[in-house]
């Protein structure tokens, strides 16, 4: 079986180029680049398909075929399209149908054809149904993030809606994740309130009903377990001094060894670092007795060099400076320079044997796969209420971490204290148990493989409704405009 993963936004290279380090090179770009690995080691053929650019700021991805060293039946497939220039995501919208005609006539010069198509946010989604059109070819949608959750958080009405609509395309946006999830042979999700709530907003409900089952497969994306797991690894040694000389040169000796709470997410303002920094300084025995991480990829000094961030990452981190500044607090909340996932996974094992834990504390984390890779590294997580959290870290009355509400100082303070705090050691090894144990069982790659192969199969059979696709996205007419209140 070949599955094409479509995945026009961002790009993907051997080296995972520009991760977290900018906004088009984001988490979507992990989960399909590890749900094609997996894949493919279970024996399908798995063709990312993205853009090829030829510039010389992004030499990385000129090449038309590549691939990831030692993984076969796996492809970086790159077509040409919408110019040979880098173009943001919110920009590819009018290129699309290109990318199309680019992607079938590789497929005809090779004389083959996926069996199935993956597509992956709204400009993925699109792509896909213009294929299926043309082919009948079925595909699924995964949305990642859906464009109107985006419009909430920005707090879009009819005046400011204009001005959104320049930066964000939020209408093509809108029209093509309605469209994806209109004709895909099936909707998967992280969450079941990934499900309900994103895919049951108001402006979808003329496309999708959500109370269909057999639309929707909750398939949680997985930990790279090779990457984060709590066995001890070579490089467990640099991390270690590293995070000692960080010591030596902000804090004293004496607070080394002493647990830490771990907070790595990219530095945005959703992600709420503030309100976790402000916990840890209301209470005296988490500052007397606990040391704050927070892990800064890129930037050694945050108190001389935060030009070496990038806009917006960089005024978080002033901001975040300028408290810790301002309250005496160098020698107890320190920034990590921390580069990439074996480094990250060596930090929590560092974590977990100083009997640490890792917080995140995001208004709203559509998933989370964060605060699991902390979990398979052996540290429990205090983490948002407000998300996929709600549902990897309890079921039913069972609870694998420890869940709090983001906005609220006291509730973070209080969650890190029920497993740091005095005489809370045993609570903190029982649930660095069973956190672990939830994550080798349920959220894993191969089981996330095996959930959307399972559902393939049985979608292969079945014939699909053509799609019905806006001309504006084949360069005709205009999209109708949305219902904003």
């Amino acid at each position: 079986m070949r599955v094409a993963f479509l995945n026009p936004q961002g790009n993907f290279d051997p080296e995972d180029t520009y991760w977290t380090k900018h906004p088009d090179f984001g988490g979507q770009l992990v989960y399909v680049k590890e749900l094609a690995i997996a894949m493919a080691s279970m024996g399908v053929k798995a063709d990312i398909i993205t853009r090829r650019i030829e510039d010389a700021e992004w030499p990385e991805f000129s090449r038309e075929v590549d691939g990831y060293p030692g993984i076969d039946n796996l492809r970086i497939v790159r077509a040409e399209f919408g110019g040979k220039q880098f173009l943001r995501k919110e920009f590819l919208w009018p290129h699309l149908s290109e990318y199309v005609e680019k992607i079938l006539q590789f497929y005809d010069q090779e004389k083959t054809r996926p069996n199935f198509i993956t597509t992956h946010y709204g400009d993925g989604g699109i792509a896909g149904a213009m294929m299926a059109k043309t082919t009948g070819i079925p595909y699924s949608f995964t949305a990642h993030s859906l464009g109107a959750q985006k419009m909430e958080k920005l707090r879009a009405n009819k005046k400011s809606f204009s001005e959104l609509d320049k930066e964000y395309n939020f209408t093509a946006r809108i029209r093509a994740e309605g469209v994806s999830m209109k004709y895909s042979a099936v909707n998967f999700v992280s969450t079941s309130m990934e499900r309900f709530e994103q895919y049951g907003h108001r402006l979808y409900e003329e496309y999708i009903n959500v109370n269909d089952d057999d639309k929707f497969c909750v398939a949680p994306p997985g930990v790279n377990t090779d990457v984060f797991h709590s066995e001890t690894m070579p490089e467990d040694d640099l991390v270690e001094d590293r995070i000692g000389k960080l010591f030596a040169r902000f804090s004293s000796r004496q607070r080394v060894s002493l647990p830490m709470i771990v907070s790595s997410s990219r530095l945005d303002k959703k992600k709420n670092h503030v309100s976790l920094l402000r916990a840890y300084m209301s209470s005296k025995y988490l500052k007397d007795n606990v040391n704050l991480i927070i892990v800064t990829s890129g930037v050694s000094d945050p108190y001389s060099r935060t030009h070496d961030a990038l806009q917006p990452e960089r005024e978080v981190l002033n901001n975040l400076v300028d408290i810790v500044r301002r309250s005496n607090l160098k020698d107890r909340v320190l920034f990590a320079d921390i580069r990439n996932q074996k480094e990250l996974a060596s930090l929590y094992r560092l974590a977990a044997r100083r009997n640490s834990v890792f917080c995140l504390t995001a208004l709203y984390e559509p998933f989370g796969l964060a605060p699991l890779e902390a979990m398979a590294c052996g540290l429990p997580a205090v983490v948002t209420k407000n998300g996929g959290p709600s549902e990897s870290l309890k079921d039913s009355n069972n609870e694998y971490g420890v869940l709090v509400d983001p906005t609220d100082v006291d509730d973070i303070k209080d969650g890190l204290l029920s497993l740091l705090g005095p005489e809370r050691r045993d609570r903190l090894l029982e649930m660095r148990a069973l956190g672990e144990r939830r994550v080798l069982s349920r959220y894993t790659w191969q089981a996330t493989a095996e959930k959307y192969l399972g559902e393939i199969e049985k979608k292969l059979c079945k014939e699909f409704e053509e799609p019905v696709i806006p001309e504006w996205f084949f360069g005709k007419g205009k999209l109708l405009e949305l219902n904003i209140e």
